[in-house]
């Protein structure tokens, strides 16, 4: 175990790993869902993989919606690239930013996560088709994660291509 943590560099612990953690905890402190695990391997397997849900979620949602509404400003990707060959303390700017913007759609979703606790003990068919929803909105989450993840590397693509000539 530890020297699969030693592998997973700080982006991972703090983006990926430290939110599936707190998300399981919040939810299981807010909601009647719980997600621990007893069992630190598989835990360890669970919590990462739910805290990509939650910061791809916060990648696909939250930042494009505080974009719109100019709350947030990108550079353009390509000086983004360009000034990060200068200056290393910009990646791990942006990687505190990343951090910052899963926390916040950890906490929207464990609001989101509570409305749905009501709501299916209201409506039936959420709770008899809970698990296909899921399975249905995790599709499309990836999807969507897969398309803007290539945009990156094309983007990166196309940079360094550029640079060469």
């Amino acid at each position: 175990m530890k020297e699969l943590l030693d592998k997973l560099s700080s982006y991972n612990i703090f983006n990926y790993l430290l939110p599936g953690i707190l998300f399981c905890i919040i939810l299981k402190s807010f909601t009647k869902y719980d997600f621990t695990q007893e069992n630190i391997i598989i835990g360890a397997f669970l919590y990462y993989f739910i805290g990509l849900i939650v910061s791809r979620i916060g990648s696909l949602t939250l930042e494009p919606l505080l974009q719109k509404t100019k709350f947030v400003e990108f550079a353009k990707y390509t000086d983004f690239i360009t000034a990060s060959k200068k200056d290393a303390k910009i990646e791990t700017l942006s990687e505190v930013n990343n951090m910052y913007r899963t926390i916040c759609s950890l906490l929207l979703l464990t609001l989101i996560m509570k409305l749905y606790e009501w709501l299916s003990s209201k409506v039936d068919f959420l709770n008899d088709y809970s698990l296909h929803i899921l399975i249905i909105l995790l599709i499309g989450l990836f999807l969507f994660s897969y398309r803007k993840q290539t945009d990156y590397v094309r983007n990166s693509v196309i940079k360094n291509i550029e640079n060469d000539r």
